[in-house]
């Protein structure tokens, strides 16, 4: 009797112990994480609704991954980081030198679906950071793995052994999600709660007015439309650095269209355009006032009646138009310690 006993005692343990097993797998392969503590995307006033994919949704600890990763030049084999080219205090960009592409800023990207200034990716926010990890880091996911602390972290967030690329992706989308813009004067402005000198609320008035048509392509408060527009700047193109969406599409109505840059911390760049040949916004203003470009896939709105010579702004509304953009930029955003190195 004692020996089926005994039997029967190892016969339970030995279900017990493949169920366990079974749960195991379940969980990885359902990338179920531990419990995780929820955080709820800031959504400014007016701000549209942002679209989150349901298999990444926010937590904190998930973002405090991602912003470690941000800072981390382990993401690369030549000692770089994200935050190398997006530095907080330029608004998450860096100053190119003149002739040079300018990097375009990471600020409220949870709202792009469009990537790239010639928008060769397109997405959401996790789809476009596996691309940064898979291709342009090329990030080599052995030493990730081979890091105890990513490691461990990777299966706290995602319910993962194996890093790979993707959740790599998946965690710097979290982290730059939350990089919201939405404390500049204009904000403030919108909000009722500060006032504009005169300098400025005139330069607002060109900004969303048929004189200065800025607001065509820099819509309201998320001062970009996602989209991609020839703005006048060349009538030929030979290089394939300016032909822009052209060379994802082929298609010869996209020569010269490039991406919208969002407009939030712009007066704390020193190099403008696609190519940076702009190297103030006094020589954009210039620019759009009297020298924009024919050519066959120009935007419309640059040659529309009455501005077939440029905005032909005078010296004063120019300034007054330049001092509305300054205030576009957000200190807050800038030195947020949330946003920081960790």
């Amino acid at each position: 009797m004692k020996r089926y006993i005994n039997i029967a005692v190892v016969f339970l343990l030995m279900v017990y112990a493949c169920n366990k097993s079974e749960n195991n797998v379940n969980n990885q392969n359902n990338n179920t994480p531990p419990a995780l503590t929820e955080y709820q995307i800031k959504h400014p006033v007016r701000f549209p609704e942002m679209t989150i994919p349901d298999d990444n949704k926010p937590y904190k600890e998930r973002i405090a991954l991602g912003r470690m990763l941000y800072y981390d030049p382990i993401l690369s084999n030549d000692g770089r980081s994200c935050s190398s080219c997006h530095l907080q205090s330029m608004g998450f960009t860096i100053t190119s030198s003149a002739g040079s592409m300018p990097v375009l800023p990471h600020v409220n990207l949870g709202w792009n679906t469009n990537y790239m200034w010639n928008g060769s990716k397109k997405g959401t926010l996790e789809d476009v950071m596996i691309f940064e990890t898979e291709e342009f880091f090329a990030t080599d996911i052995n030493k990730i793995n081979n890091n105890e602390k990513y490691v461990q972290l990777f299966r706290q967030c995602y319910g993962i052994d194996k890093i790979t690329h993707k959740y790599i992706g998946y965690a710097l989308a979290q982290f730059t999600r939350t990089l919201i813009s939405d404390n500049t004067k204009y904000d403030r402005y919108m909000n009722g709660t500060d006032v504009y000198t005169y300098n400025e609320e005139m330069g607002r008035r060109i900004f969303f007015s048929e004189k200065g048509d800025c607001f065509h392509c820099h819509v309201t408060l998320l001062t970009t439309d996602n989209d991609f527009h020839n703005n006048g700047l060349d009538s030929i193109y030979t290089a394939d650095k300016d032909k822009g969406l052209y060379n994802v599409t082929k298609s010869v109505n996209d020569l010269g269209k490039f991406k919208t840059p969002n407009l939030r911390n712009v007066a704390l760049r020193k190099t403008f355009m696609h190519d940076g040949r702009f190297t103030s916004l006094e020589e954009v203003i210039d620019f759009y006032n009297s020298k924009v470009k024919k050519s066959v896939s120009v935007d419309p709105v640059m040659f529309k009646p009455g501005k077939e010579n440029g905005l032909q702004l005078t010296a004063i509304e120019k300034s007054q138009l330049i001092a509305f953009l300054k205030t576009l930029t957000d200190s807050t955003f800038i030195s947020a310690v949330e946003f920081s190195k960790p």
